[in-house]
């Protein structure tokens, strides 16, 4: 009986911390894609549009990728 309590309580633990993990990596992904871009930008103003349109879209697959894992982390605790 308390073995499978402990097992549904570490799963969770697990499944919050996963989600927690992805949605700072995403954060700091998405930071390092924001200071390098500027940086481009500074060293190159004349490419700033191409620059930003590139720095969105990796944004945007980056926020892909941590929404998948917190869904994952999710469906976790439900199966």
């Amino acid at each position: 009986m308390f073995g499978l309590l402990a097992v549904e309580a570490l799963a969770a633990l697990g499944a919050t911390l996963g989600a927690g993990i992805a949605a700072i990596a995403a954060g700091i992904g998405i930071g390092k894609i924001g200071a390098a871009a500027m940086e481009a930008i500074a060293r190159q103003p004349e490419a700033a549009g191409d620059i930003r349109s590139n720095m969105i879209v990796i944004a945007a697959l980056v926020e892909g990728v941590a929404l998948f894992g917190v869904i994952v982390c999710v469906l976790a605790l439900f199966v």
